[in-house]
């Protein structure tokens, strides 16, 4: 006893050191001790002593986190019993405890919260011993307030624990309970709370009791949790809660068609302080986003107007509004009015003129005081843009206003941004202009509300532009003008240039009319003259983000009026015509190279401007319309003189080069318009890269050379290859620049990874140009039939390969936050690039072994090596690296199964168990792609035994033979993954149904008393009245099916499975069964 005091002093005292001491030496080593103190047998024991009679609240959570652990665990789980013992206790201690510090009480409702959920299927003689939760809460809520909040936080606590998906247990397991909570329990909660908010209303409440707080912002969080349940197991994301429906079950209906539950939430917000409020208004946003079809016509309008009125009575007494958290749920609250209910139906509504009114008001207030709360502005928008884009489509009769109040709108958003600049600027506010994400956002609603009334928008926009530009002008030219008159003047104009190209882009063509098309056309005639006059001043200053409101806009244009889809008799060009002399579309593009030039000439030093420029350059370079009207000799191959972003200075990092990639990419696209196959014309534009390779390899060629700028002409030089490389994609071309290449200078590519190996920022480069060159992109790499280029190509990639793969594995431990940069980035490009060759049909690969190259073998090998290198949960955490590795795998096991067959043991059991772990997946590739490779192993195993079994003259090769006696030693990984497959198909949203029953059939075949007693133990698992269902299920699976893996077979299969799956699903909607399956498998 006297040791069990004695320990029980060190924990306390040990708790105070991590919670409370400032040194960290000691906390750390506190926490040392504490840790494994949760790891010893005796820690269930000490944590109930901790709560009986630890005097300190430290201890108290060190206690209930620790049981939270210990029930949590999925391997060596505490019994039934004792998990019920352990329930009881902290309801016990609870009750009797009802003034625990606030941490120490949330961390024992935790720990119920997580008994009751992972015991829910739990029986004790026939009875769910988890599930009396009302009952266990009751004698809460008819004791003290104190013990009022704790059984109200006990519901609301666990609604929210059944409602989230934790990563140590199936998602299976989690919506099974999380589905049989909601029928069971979930509307008795919500309408407990609800009645419970009810009486607190009836009441009146004491708002200086603290306690009577308390209770009351509980009840809101429970009623909140109930109404925010995952009610289908959708999952949605919270970033996309502007689409989001609540999946109310058909149950639940009579609390909906009672207007007293939605009037209940309404007379909340009026009567209780605004600190509370957000939380009603947030419970309120759901109940407006019930799904439609809970509601016939008639119960939908009726509820459409009880709601309608309640936003009309906030905005009658918007006093609350002032606090920024109402104001957002108020937002949020409007957006919903027309996400789930159509204009037709809310112009219905019996106070729509005033309500519509009354919302423009409060949304032109809104974006007056554009420094209040900006994030809430896009629920607004979202608003009006909805309002805006259904004009079109309302068949009502009643008005919709929107004539009247939609300009209102527009013209509030645009005044608005352009009053705040000289704001921003005179006390140096946070500009909305450098969140290019959010402006982008805002940008995309107005488009739509913009074009509603088009002709007061333009009108508006002229004017404003003319005003700005007049003044622009005039300072310009003024001697004694202020830099902060000139600045407010730029910043007025980028917005205005934003606006515009937004508004052009909101065009939409079945809807707009020649006079709209010659309003946009007064617009673009305005930015382009502006873009003269802020041209003309670049050699002396130039404005960042005005350069990047041009650009925004020239994206705009080129998307509505740039292409062959575009009616060339547009009142567009008419009037670009009259103004600016721009009589056509190939006029208007010389001006977009005009732009592009300049840009690349005077902000080369600017990334935003010079990938954005270069990203519509490229953009611009795809279409037939640039092609054709720009074509003119490329200047060679780009002047870092001319263009300072092609230079290669000791300023610029090498990572700073990748918009050469792009710049390359376009030149290339505009080379192969007229190149055919002229040689001389192909040399002269490949001049200076020649010169650049030559440099290099002089360099290479002494033993002191500057490391440095060696460094650099190579990475700008291979960046600049890889965007010609991907733009070369017809045969004729692509073979110039392979017999540019190679031999010559493919030797200075394998010196620079022998010699930098290990710095990424020069491998990476010269790694993804490899890739690019051996990939047969639309088969342009088809050699003659009697050239070797192709096994010349392989030898190179091979040569790469084996080169860069043995010393990476020389770079011994590396940090784990620079494993990617520094390693796997550059193995996933090695897979990558050997996926490319090995599926590009030019390379013969049974002559490598014939004639003994072993160029082959030495690549497979390094892909061997490199592979066991790497961990198997690196291989699904990276997803560039996961997507290389599997398709690799894909075509190895397709093309190369003798090489797998012919490995190691450990490597093939290595394989295996990254395509079980990948057939979980969450990327859909992955999944698919693991599908394929299991399908071809299970292939070629059923064929090697379907052999070994028949009387044949030739007997099986030493790798099969081999390959075969691996899989006999272990069976149990190709039964784990029967399981697994079958699981994802019964149990789980299966996304690939037909790729996963590819492999499904061979597992059967290769596993059939396995698969049988599979079967036995699901359909056992069922309740009995099922059990004959379930069974016949199975039955219907294998109906016709042989024992082997012809085509005709599979395709049979797999049409059985796709009606299985749904005969299934059927069966098991009712059921609350089912999971003890899924925890036998997984």
């Amino acid at each position: 006893m006297v040791r069990h005091v004695q320990s029980l002093a060190q924990l306390e005292n040990l708790c105070k050191q991590l919670y409370e001491t400032t040194d960290t030496a000691t906390r750390l080593q506190a926490e040392k001790a504490l840790v494994e103190f949760t790891n010893s047998p005796d820690c269930l024991s000490k944590c109930q002593l901790l709560l009986e009679r630890g005097s300190s609240s430290y201890s108290q959570l060190l206690a209930a986190t620790c049981l939270t652990k210990l029930v949590s665990r999925t391997n060596n789980p505490l019994p039934l019993e004792q998990r019920i013992d352990i329930r009881n206790y902290v309801l016990n201690y609870l009750a009797t405890r009802p003034k625990l510090a606030t941490f120490v009480t949330q961390a024992l409702i935790q720990l119920y919260a997580r008994i009751t959920k992972l015991g829910w299927f739990d029986c004790q003689k026939d009875e769910y011993v988890f599930r009396n939760v009302i009952t266990d809460v009751t004698r809460f809520l008819q004791d003290s307030v104190e013990h009022c909040i704790i059984g109200v936080t006990i519901l609301s606590q666990l609604t929210n624990e059944i409602n989230q998906a934790d990563t140590t247990h199936p998602l299976t397991k989690h919506r099974k309970i999380a589905s049989s909570f909601r029928d069971s329990s979930l509307f008795d909660i919500f309408t407990l709370s609800c009645n419970l908010l009810k009486q607190a209303s009836g009441k009146n409440l004491n708002l200086n009791d603290e306690s009577q707080h308390g209770l009351l912002m509980q009840l809101l969080k429970l009623t909140h949790n109930c109404l925010n349940f995952d009610f289908i197991g959708t999952s949605t994301d919270e970033s996309s809660d502007d689409l989001c429906t609540v999946q109310i079950p058909t149950s639940w209906r009579s609390a909906f068609l009672d207007s007293s539950t939605l009037q209940l939430f309404f007379d909340l917000y009026h009567s209780i302080p605004p600190s509370f409020s957000p939380l009603v208004l947030s419970c309120l946003v759901q109940i407006a986003s019930v799904r439609r079809s809970l509601f016939n016509n008639a119960e939908r309008a009726k509820f459409l107007s009880h709601l309608v009125d309640g936003v009309k009575r906030i905005l009658e007494n918007p006093q609350s509004l002032s606090d920024p958290n109402n104001y957002h749920e108020f937002c949020r609250l409007l957006a919903r009015l027309k996400s789930n209910y159509q204009l037709g139906e809310l112009v219905k509504v019996e106070n729509y003129p005033e309500v519509i009114r009354l919302i423009a008001n409060f949304t032109v207030t809104s974006l007056q005081h554009w420094e209040f709360a900006p994030n809430s502005v896009h629920y607004l928008l979202s608003l009006w843009q909805r309002l805006a884009a259904s004009v079109p489509y309302v068949k009502a009769t009643e008005p919709h206003m929107l004539e009247t109040y939609t300009p209102e709108v527009t013209k509030a958003y645009i005044t608005s941004r352009l009053e705040s600049v000289h704001i921003i600027l005179r006390d140096g506010l946070e500009d909305p202009l450098d969140d290019t994400g959010l402006v982008q956002q805002q940008l995309d609603q107005l488009s739509t509300i913009g074009r509603c009334e088009y002709e007061k928008t333009c009108a508006l926009l002229v004017q404003l532009f003319d005003q700005s530009a007049q003044s622009y002008q005039e300072l310009l030219q003024s001697a004694t003008a202020s830099p902060m008159d000139v600045a407010v003047q730029e910043g007025r104009l980028t917005w205005l240039v934003y606006i515009i190209g937004a508004v052009i882009g909101g065009r939409v063509s079945f809807a707009s009319t020649d006079e709209q098309d010659a309003m946009d056309g007064e617009l673009v005639c305005r930015v382009l003259q502006l873009m003269n006059l802020t041209d003309s001043r670049l050699a002396q200053a130039g404005n960042e983000k005005l350069e990047l409101a041009m650009l925004s806009f020239f994206e705009q244009f080129r998307k509505i009026y740039i292409g062959d889809q575009v009616q060339k008799s547009s009142k567009l060009y008419r009037r670009l015509s009259e103004v600016l002399g721009l009589n056509d579309e190939t006029m208007v593009l010389s001006v977009f190279i005009g732009k592009i030039i300049t840009n690349l000439k005077y902000w080369g030093r600017c990334e935003p401007i010079t990938s954005k420029t270069l990203q519509l350059l490229n953009d611009l370079s795809i279409g037939y319309p640039f092609q054709k009207s720009c074509w003119v000799q490329p200047q060679p191959g780009g002047r870092s003189e001319h263009f300072s972003f092609l230079g290669i200075n000791n300023q610029s990092n090498l990572t700073d080069m990748r918009c050469r990639t792009t710049f390359y990419t376009a030149l290339g696209r505009l080379l192969m318009v007229d190149l055919g196959e002229d040689e001389d014309q192909y040399e002269q534009f490949m001049l200076p890269l020649t010169a650049a390779f030559e440099t290099v390899a002089q360099m290479f060629s002494t033993n002191t050379f500057n490391e440095q700028e060696a460094k650099r002409t190579l990475v700008g030089l291979v960046r600049d290859l890889r965007g010609i490389a991907f733009a070369f994609n017809a045969k004729t071309s692509f073979m110039m620049l392979f017999e540019w290449i190679y031999p010559s200078y493919m030797p200075i590519l394998q010196r620079a990874i022998e010699l930098w190996y290990h710095d990424p920022a020069c491998t990476t480069p010269v790694l993804k140009l490899m890739a690019e060159l051996v990939h047969n992109r639309s088969q342009r790499l088809q050699f003659d039939v009697s050239s070797p280029n192709g096994i010349l190509l392989f030898r190179e990639t091979s040569k790469m390969i084996t080169t860069y793969g043995n010393r990476i594995l020389t770079l011994g431990e590396v940090p784990k936050d620079q494993v990617y940069a520094l390693k796997l980035k550059g193995i996933s490009i090695c897979f990558s690039m050997l996926k490319a060759a090995l599926s590009g049909s030019y390379v013969n690969f049974g002559v490598f072994r014939l004639y003994g190259d072993d160029a082959l073998d030495n690549a497979l090998q390094t892909f061997i090596k490199l592979l066991l290198s790497i961990p198997h949960s690196d291989l699904l955490d990276y997803p560039k690296l996961s997507q290389s590795y599997y398709s690799l795998l894909e075509v190895l096991t397709q093309d190369h199964m003798n090489f797998i067959a012919s490995l190691e043991p450990h490597v093939i059991m290595y394989i295996l168990s990254s395509i079980s772990e990948g057939l979980t997946a969450l990327d859909t590739m992955v999944c698919t792609g693991c599908c394929s490779c299991l399908d071809h192993i299970v292939t070629y195993l059923f064929k090697q035994l379907s052999r070994s079994t028949k009387k044949r003259t030739t007997p099986l090769t030493q790798e099969s033979d081999r390959f075969l006696h691996i899989m006999q030693q272990h069976p149990e990984m190709i039964q784990q993954m029967l399981s697994t497959v079958l699981n994802i198909i019964i149990f789980e949203d299966c996304r690939n149904q037909w790729s996963m029953s590819r492999p499904l059939l061979g597992l059967i075949l290769l596993n059939e008393k396995y698969f049988s007693d599979l079967r036995n133990s699901i359909v056992n698992s069922q309740p009995p009245e099922k059990q004959q269902a379930m069974h016949l299920c199975f039955e219907n699976l294998m109906e016709g099916i042989e024992r082997n893996l012809l085509t005709k077979n599979r395709d049979r299969f797999t049409q059985n499975l796709s009606a299985f799956r749904r005969e299934v699903n059927d069966s098991m909607k009712n059921s609350t069964y089912g999971v003890n399956s899924n925890d036998m498998m997984s």
